[in-house]
């Protein structure tokens, strides 16, 4: 099969910041926690034009534009940002096509929570290698799910790092570099339910009782429960998905030369590094900017480079996880 190659990324980020002493001065944590513990110095927030797909469109073009990229030869648009958008029951991926100008492609959307752009590497990929029609491809998508956060709600203080942004790849087929290598990605639905909101659906539409209720926020169903339930599994999982699509790639865990993880508590970060022999140079740790969803490997592997970190000939892997709970890793040989 031809290979597939990262042609080029984008990465938009707003504007707007919110400090970590903000957030302690909301909640009610000391500082020090959500500096040190937590790992949040600062992060993201939308602006007034910050919309989801609005934020895809305009990493997309910077995409186009950094790998010289003729909209017109996109074949395939895969909208990989966040139910909560500009508008409810509407896909996304349409406009971000007709916003860029990808006339001769077709779109759809992709969504599993914060580890779609991972698990869409693989999708494309996959569609790439079947379907002669289809060279050329564009993830892209926003994210601002810290709309739904409640600062006094202590059951979702581990989502207190969520921010906003988006993010985009280009993929071509017979790309000589920056080649996809395998994936691997579990789920478990026996934590489906835990990470909710519980309002707005069509269990419990939305209605005054519920605004007044603060039930269209992010919300832990049982939090002890699925603490004892997740803990542990959450970070064996990790690991698995990284190992298993690094050697399904044909390497071991020792050639890892660059991990592009998602942004959390920083004592699980090192842990992860720890486990797989990497030193704290190998990877880069979000404290900046704070969790954006499917946006941070993109951001990661940006940075990364950026810092010098990722060098040609690097075996490189992307790795998230998304509420529901899903793990999902990427190997890329990079350069």
């Amino acid at each position: 099969m031809q290979t597939v190659g990262i042609v080029s990324t984008g990465v938009y980020l707003p504007q707007r910041f919110e400090t970590g002493r903000e957030i302690a001065e909301k909640s009610g944590i000391p500082p020090e926690i959500v500096e040190q513990k937590m790992g949040i110095v600062r992060k993201t927030l939308p602006g007034p034009d910050d919309h989801t797909c609005q934020m895809g469109i305009w990493a997309a073009e910077t995409a186009l534009r950094k790998g010289n990229v003729d909209p017109a030869s996109i074949d395939l648009v895969i909208y990989v940002g966040e139910e909560h958008k500009e508008y409810p029951l509407w896909t996304a991926g349409i406009k971000l096509q007709q916003a860029i100008g990808a006339k001769r492609a077709w779109a759809f959307d992709i969504q599993q929570r914060c580890g779609t752009m991972v698990m869409a590497l693989k999708v494309a990929k996959d569609i790439m290698q079947n379907d002669p029609e289809i060279n050329t491809v564009l993830l892209a998508g926003g994210y601002r799910n810290c709309d739904f956060i409640d600062y006094t709600n202590p059951r979702t203080r581990f989502m207190y790092n969520l921010a906003a942004g988006g993010a985009a790849v280009i993929l071509k087929k017979g790309h000589p570099v920056n080649q996809l290598l395998a994936s691997h990605i579990i789920t478990d639905g026996d934590f489906s339910e835990d990470v909710v909101v519980v309002a707005g659906g069509t269990r419990h539409p939305i209605s005054h009782e519920a605004l007044d209720k603060r039930l269209n926020t992010l919300d832990v169903t049982d939090p002890e429960g699925m603490k004892q339930r997740l803990e542990q599994k959450s970070m064996d999982n990790f690991l698995q998905v990284i190992r298993r699509a690094v050697e399904k790639s044909g390497y071991s865990p020792a050639d890892i030369d660059y991990l592009a993880i998602l942004h959390m508590k920083r004592s699980a970060h090192e842990f992860v590094l720890r486990q797989l022999g990497l030193r704290e140079e190998q990877s880069y740790y979000l404290s900046e900017y704070g969790h954006i969803g499917q946006i941070d490997q993109i951001l990661s592997l940006e940075l990364g480079l950026q810092a010098g970190r990722i060098k040609p000939g690097d075996l490189v892997v992307l790795v998230s996880a998304g509420i529901g709970y899903a793990w999902d890793a990427c190997v890329v040989l990079w350069g």
